[in-house]
Parts: C-alpha cells; sequence; structure tokens
C-alpha cells in the first residue's frame, strides 16, 4: 500500500459533477447477511501500516436498484453548502488548500487533490481532467446549464444559483463547479461519458420526503420506480465527485453500475429528508427506501466483471441514511477516512458477488453492522479488508476475510489521516465550500 502526499491539481480540473441514468435496479440480494468473523461491538482497531498524518442498477421489490435520477428543489439537507471560512482546517489528508475569500462566492474554491481510481491510467484515459483549461463560462438557469454540458468538447462550467428541477446529461470533458450556494434539482446522469469531474455543489434527488413527488414514480413498485439523485453507468469512466452534497434520490443518492469505473468520490455528504415508504411491491415499510449508494446493479451484468473500481475518501453517511453505503458487487472499492453516523442504518458497507472491499482508517459511529457480506454464496468470491478503524458504540456484524482474492494494495498513492479525527475533520470539510 502507497502512502504519499497528494499532488494538487489544477483548479478549473477539479469540478464535479455527472451521472447516468440507470436502466438496472438490483436483482438479487438477500437482507440477511451470512457473514463471519464478526467484530467486537465497540472496539477500536489500532491504525496501522500508515504514514504522515494518520490512518485509510433495473427495478427491484425491495432489492438493490438503480434508476435514471433528476435534480429536484426542496430538500432539507443540510451540511455542507454553506459559507467560506476566513481559514482552513489543519491541512491533512487532503484538505483544500486555500479558503475562498471572504465574501466572494463567485470565485470557486480551491479543488482538492485527486486521489484514487478516477487518477489512475486506464480504458485510454491517464486521469480525470475534466474540462481542463478551458474558459470557465457561468450559468444561471437549468436550460443554460443542459446547453453547457452537451457534447464532447472540453468544457468547465461553473453553475451560480438553484436550478429548476429536471435532468441534467453531461457529456465527456466537463467539469462543474457550483458557485454561492448552487444546487442541481432532480436527475443526473452520466452514461456512456469519460472524464467528468462534478464538484462544490448541493443535488438534490426528487424523494424530498415522499418518493410520489419523481415524475416516474409507481405506486404498484414503490420508490424503486423512481430516479437516483445521480446515477453513472453504460461504461462511463473517469469521473469524479469532489466537496458535494447529494441527498433525496428516490431510489438511490449516487449509484454506478453497467460498467462504469475509474471512479472517485471524495469530501461529499450523503442524507435523506426522513420519510416512510410503505406502499408499492419493494416496500421496506417504516424504514423507508433510503439506500444511498450501489455499486452494480445485477449479480449477471457481464460488464461489471471487470469494472466498478471505485474510490470513496472522507465521505460522510448522516441523517436518514438505511443501507448501502456503499453496496458494492465486482468491483475493488477502496474507502478511506469515512465517517458513518445515521441512527437510522441498518448496515453500512456490504460485498457482494466478487466484490473486494478495503476499508481503512474510518469511523463507524454507534451505527449497526459496519461491514458485512451479502449472503453466504457472495462471500465465496468476494472478500473484506480493513485498516485502523475506529468502531464507536458499533453493533451487529464485523465481518472480514472472504474466500475472493483480498483488495490490499490501491495502484495510487495516498495518505491516510487518523481514525479518530475523521468526525471532525468530516464534519468541517466535506460538502460545498
Amino acid at each position: 500500500m502507497n502512502h504519499s502526499p497528494y499532488v494538487w491539481c489544477p483548479l478549473l480540473s477539479l469540478v464535479c459533477f455527472a451521472a447516468a441514468c440507470g436502466s438496472g435496479h438490483e436483482i438479487s440480494m438477500s437482507l440477511q447477511p451470512a457473514s463471519t468473523n464478526a467484530g467486537a461491538s465497540g472496539s477500536t482497531v489500532p491504525p496501522g501500516n500508515q504514514s504522515g498524518a494518520g490512518a485509510v442498477s433495473g427495478s427491484g421489490s425491495g432489492n438493490e436498484q438503480m434508476g435514471p435520477v433528476a435534480l429536484v428543489p426542496g430538500g432539507s439537507g443540510s451540511g455542507g453548502a454553506g459559507s467560506s471560512e476566513p481559514t482552513n482546517p489543519p491541512l491533512s489528508g487532503g484538505m483544500d488548500p486555500a479558503p475562498v475569500p471572504a465574501g466572494d462566492c463567485n470565485t470557486p474554491p480551491a479543488a482538492s487533490p485527486l486521489v484514487g481510481w478516477a487518477a489512475v491510467d486506464g480504458n485510454g484515459v491517464a486521469t480525470t481532467t475534466g474540462g481542463g483549461t478551458a474558459t470557465p463560462v457561468t450559468v444561471s438557469n437549468l436550460a443554460e446549464l443542459q446547453a453547457a454540458v452537451l457534447g464532447t468538447d472540453p468544457a468547465v462550467i461553473f453553475v451560480k444559483g438553484i436550478m429548476a428541477a429536471g435532468e441534467l446529461r453531461p457529456g465527456s470533458n466537463k467539469t462543474i463547479v457550483g458557485l454561492c450556494g448552487a444546487e442541481l434539482h432532480g436527475h443526473m446522469e452520466v452514461s456512456g461519458a469519460t472524464n467528468v469531474i462534478i464538484r462544490n455543489i448541493k443535488i438534490v434527488g426528487f424523494g424530498v420526503g415522499d418518493c410520489a413527488l419523481d415524475p416516474g414514480f409507481d405506486a404498484t413498485v414503490g420508490c424503486s420506480s423512481g430516479d437516483d439523485a445521480i446515477t453513472v453507468q453504460r461504461n462511463s469512466h473517469h469521473v469524479w465527485f469532489d466537496h458535494c452534497d447529494i441527498s433525496d434520490g428516490t431510489d438511490g443518492n449516487l449509484d454506478i453500475s453497467n460498467g462504469a469505473d475509474f471512479v472517485t468520490v471524495s469530501w461529499t455528504k450523503f442524507h435523506y429528508t426522513a420519510r416512510t415508504d410503505d406502499v408499492g411491491n419493494d416496500s421496506t415499510g417504516a424504514a423507508g427506501h433510503r439506500y444511498s449508494n450501489l455499486v452494480g446493479g445485477s449479480d449477471n451484468t457481464v460488464a461489471d466483471a471487470n469494472a466498478l473500481n471505485v474510490t470513496w475518501h472522507h465521505n460522510w453517511w448522516t441523517d436518514n441514511v438505511v443501507e448501502r453505503q456503499p453496496r458494492v458487487r465486482f468491483g475493488e472499492n477502496h474507502l478511506f477516512n469515512n465517517y458513518w453516523a445515521s441512527p437510522t442504518t441498518n448496515y453500512c458497507v456490504r460485498a457482494g458477488i466478487q466484490a473486494h472491499v478495503l476499508i481503512e482508517n474510518s469511523y463507524f459511529d454507534h451505527v449497526k453492522s459496519p461491514h458485512q457480506f451479502n449472503n453466504a454464496t457472495d462471500q465465496m468470491t468476494a472478500s473484506i479488508t480493513v485498516n485502523g478503524n475506529v468502531y464507536d458504540g458499533t453493533t451487529g456484524t464485523q465481518a472480514t476475510d472472504g474466500a475472493g482474492p483480498a483488495f490490499t494494495d490501491p495502484p495510487y498513492d495516498y495518505t491516510l489521516d487518523d481514525a479518530a479525527a475523521v468526525p471532525a475533520l468530516v464534519e468541517s470539510g466535506a460538502g460545498p465550500k
């Protein structure tokens, strides 16, 4: 495992926002895990192997799924979208290098360094640069934004204001950055696109407190008939979400499936407005369909078997999230310095068929089942490796190992913050600036 300081990246290549319409919701999933090696509740795993500042889609009936998403107004999600700080938190583990000058929201905040799978050479792309050094254009309404993200020519788009609800489908080579508390509402779809960055923006799905608000909602099916807030799919690759606030997707918040690959999700907050979704054949009762992040929508999607490699770092799963934080199939998913703190959690991380998961220097705060296998059959092909995490008042399953090959050495450099420092770092740093 390589741990080395981050490399600072140019600002204009660090704007984030893309998603893909998910036509395939999850097909097979057991909500009753058969896991082994459960860890003791409330225990702390000492940090290890670290240097520097610290340590880490089709429609379904109640099963995991992933569908199209839209960008809708509303959403009570707080967290992140707010004022700029005159000074930065301590610079460690990739905190932003400089604040936005006080009162100057028209200047985008400095971007985080790009770390993880989105920086790895693959599929003919060396790293994720988005629109690169293209001259930025500023848009202030949905129609302007929809036009600006079309095509494959490099473009850097500054979004200012709260966009009307609708769909957004960014093409390749795009950087989308929020200014001055910008918000997207409805469904964002990154489908068949390459080299996309979405950052510093609040993205709210259609299902703000009620899945029936989604234009695609089918009461006979339930919430899974609606859109994700963001879907990345159909072989999209080199996609980076940074410093976003993503909430209230009718089906999921940010789902990645159907051959998507080389994705990094960093410094992002995931949450839901409380809702009870006891309707349709996918009903989960009082818990509601608040399933945040699905990686791989089906056990039978051939395109996923050699894809779905995702890095999740310094993210925060909080209010009203119930499951999928994330739920993974096939890919090598690296999770470090993340913070799980939703009191409604049924489980945090779940490994399914051929999923290889590495969880490092993260903080699980009074949640149920920090990590588990989907079922005994999936455990025969999957793996969960942990290192340096803190389990504070947790209950349920802390499954590790598995019969699949362990994922222990990501092919990129990264720096781990100490797990004990993660709550403060993530609460202050995640979300838009």
